[in-house]
């Protein structure tokens, strides 16, 4: 092994944040890089199962491990065989922290909670992808009572509109035809800057200044903080793609509260028909915990049904995970085999909305980008799978969708 090996878990900010080291690492040999999650449990267990295969079949190669898990507890991943050193999220985005010298340095883990901004890094291009992922914002100020990611990340901080642009126009000379705005609160966004802009006028802007940019799509959205200017976009903008990932998390008010998220059901309710009424076709997804504390089965049935209604076609269910230190981790618990039941549940409404939302396409021309030469994505982030021949990789064409699977839409060119 030469040039550095980069295991990534979890959020498109770690993917775009594992290509800022990639850059920053390029001239170090036999390094292995792990880009840690610590959402849930799970994330961690793989990151960590990842560290020891990687030692086991590269016994020689220096292990840096980064990301989320690492900046909440270093110790704990500087133990494990291998791990030549552990990089806290500040850090790991400085070159400095990737020169040679520097791998001799254990631990380096900053407080993150003493952050105040965010740099801007050029990155014009990510592995084995055709999207391209551009972070506008970092950190989250709220404080759900399931997460513990704020104090992985850090406060809310923005990048300025100037050096996202400049990162956006680098992505398209490069040859992206997509770009997705992403970040750990996305909507929070202008919060710290002058004028306090909102997420929507960083969104115009961008495509008034980047012209040549042919599509672009936001990442995970608080569903009561998407602004007029957002929705004047879904609406009028044909370059906005029609797509939106809610981070709504339960369809229980009782325990929306417990969570201490900022909406209710009806709010959700309304941002999905609102969406709807602009774009019909549009995709809409969303993020949900199974079994969160408390969820007995009468508010379990309210998600189900809350969902079933709603018919998502793109869910991400979750079972609970306990994060020490939250306050949800002192609440009382569901057992987990409940908890992967109702997850299970919940998916089978998310695979049902899904094969209804596919049908529904059916005979509507698709503009698709084209991630393989057989497989793409559709403006409404639909998967499709083009029946017989190939393109060009990369390319945005028009197709016709003949059939629904359970990974989507069987396509054929026009």
């Amino acid at each position: 092994m030469s040039k550095p090996e980069i295991l990534t878990f979890g959020c498109r900010l770690n993917t775009w944040e594992s290509e800022v080291m990639r850059n920053h690492a390029a001239s170090l040999d036999n390094v292995i890089i792990v880009n840690t999650c610590a959402v849930t449990g799970e994330a961690e267990r793989q990151a960590r199962q990842a560290i020891r295969r990687a030692h086991r079949e590269n016994p020689d190669a220096r292990i840096v491990v980064t990301g989320c898990a690492a900046q909440i507890n270093p110790e704990s991943w500087s133990d494990l065989p291998g791990v030549a050193r552990v990089l806290g999220n500040e850090e790991k985005l400085k070159a400095e922290s990737w020169s040679a010298s520097a791998l001799s340095e254990p631990l380096a883990v900053s407080d993150i909670m003493a952050a105040k901004e965010t740099a801007a890094h050029l990155v014009t291009e990510f592995a084995g992808r055709t999207r391209a992922f551009v972070q506008v914002q970092q950190g989250c100020n709220h404080r759900c009572t399931f997460c513990i990611i704020p104090f992985g990340r850090g406060p809310s901080r923005s990048v300025p509109v100037g050096a996202v642009v400049e990162q956006v126009r680098a992505l398209v000379q490069s040859g992206y035809r997509e770009v997705v705005l992403t970040g750990v609160d996305m909507t929070s966004w202008g919060e710290d800057l002058p004028g306090k802009p909102v997420l929507g006028q960083l969104c115009r802007r961008v495509l008034r200044l980047v012209p040549e940019l042919e599509r672009m799509r936001l990442s995970s959205v608080d569903p009561v903080e998407i602004d007029e200017d957002i929705w004047q976009l879904l609406a009028e903008e044909p370059r906005f793609m029609p797509y939106l990932h809610l981070s709504l998390q339960a369809g229980s008010d009782l325990i929306l509260k417990r969570m201490k998220r900022r909406h209710l059901v009806a709010d959700a309710a309304r941002v999905v028909e609102r969406a709807r009424n602009l774009r019909p076709d549009i995709g809409i997804g969303a993020d949900v915990i199974a079994g969160f504390p408390t969820e007995d089965e009468s508010l379990f049935e309210e998600t189900r049904s809350f969902l079933a209604q709603q018919a998502l076609p793109y869910l991400h269910v979750f079972p609970y995970s306990e994060r020490p230190g939250t306050p949800a981790a002192r609440m009382r618990a569901v057992p987990v085999p409940e908890r992967k039941a109702r997850a299970a549940q919940l998916r089978e409404v998310g695979a049902a909305s899904a094969a209804r939302y596919y049908e529904s396409l059916i005979g509507q021309p698709l503009r698709v980008l084209m991630e393989t030469p057989t497989t793409g994505h559709s403006e409404q982030f639909a998967p499709v799978r083009l029946a017989q021949g190939e393109a060009e990789v990369g390319e945005i064409i028009t197709l016709q969708p003949t059939m629904a699977e359970s990974a989507g839409l069987v396509v054929e060119r026009i």
